[in-house]
């Protein structure tokens, strides 16, 4: 049996403004997005389609709503590795990136936390062979 995670959602507030920031300060590629009517399947994710993606999921009520930015109790929970830190670093400062901290170097990355378009947080890293 063959298994992989596939997707993890984040709750948007807009679907476009969304894909414009994972796309752009990210360099993600749009994979799918399909109009479903009153709702889109929107995904994001790196272009070679090799790890997990996003799905973009637009609130749909109040209490979605509330948790826009949220997502995990205030922890990172995205993590975004790179083949090359510093390029990837300077690039997503470049487009206005917020980090939160100073890069910083661990036993098993290259490291610093940043925050996305809503203010979910994430590291970007560079693990070390």
């Amino acid at each position: 049996m063959s298994r992989h995670l596939a997707l993890v959602t984040v709750v948007v507030a807009d679907y476009d403004a969304a894909i414009a920031w994972y796309t752009e300060a990210l360099g993600f590629a749009l994979l799918q997005d399909i109009d479903q009517g009153d709702k889109r399947w929107v995904v994001v994710g790196p272009a070679n389609g090799s790890a997990a993606a996003l799905l973009l999921a637009r609130a749909s009520n109040d209490q979605q709503r509330a948790h826009i930015g949220n997502q995990t109790g205030g922890r990172v929970g995205f993590f975004l590795n790179s083949d090359d830190f510093w390029r990837d670093y300077a690039a997503m400062r470049a487009f206005g990136v917020e980090f939160l901290e100073t890069p910083r170097e661990e036993s098993y990355a290259t490291v610093a936390v940043f925050r996305d378009l809503y203010g979910n947080t994430w590291d970007l890293l560079e693990p070390k062979p």
